[in-house]
């Protein structure tokens, strides 16, 4: 690998990084690409190119994840939840979660019970797809 791949990777990883700590707060594309020290442009091109997906997309995900948790951990309205990840929107919260997951959020927590099983098999099950399409998974 060139040094100049290298030093982009680690610009882009650096601007996901980032998403990954702020998820929850206002994030913007200048603000990511300045993080990234790179144009706007260009960031969005070389961030999907790296990681497979749009930042955008990425964000959106990421907090789906933490929603995803806070409704199997937690008692906390939809609607709180909805805010504390970072969405504006109950409907755009709403929309999305489904998207993304497969079902609503208040469905997913009905269906949702926490089993006792390896962290790290819990984290694979219960991730979202990252290419976009919803996919439930029944149990075995």
């Amino acid at each position: 690998m060139s040094r100049a791949v290298e030093e982009s990777n680690r610009r882009m990883l650096r601007a996901r990084d980032a998403m990954d700590r702020t998820y929850a707060q206002p994030l913007d594309i200048p603000t990511l690409a300045r993080i990234a020290l790179v144009s706007e442009a260009h960031f969005i091109r070389t961030f999907r190119a790296t990681f497979g997906e749009s930042p955008h997309r990425y964000l959106q995900r990421r907090r789906v994840e933490r929603a995803m948790f806070l409704l199997r951990e937690t008692d906390r309205s939809v609607t709180d939840i909805c805010l504390d990840v970072g969405f504006g929107s109950l409907g755009t919260f709403s929309r999305t979660f489904r998207h993304i997951v497969g079902e609503t959020p208040s469905a997913y927590r009905k269906r949702a019970a926490v089993h006792a099983v390896p962290t790290c098999f819990a984290m694979t099950w219960t991730r979202p797809s990252s290419f976009g399409e919803a996919t439930v998974r029944e149990p075995d």
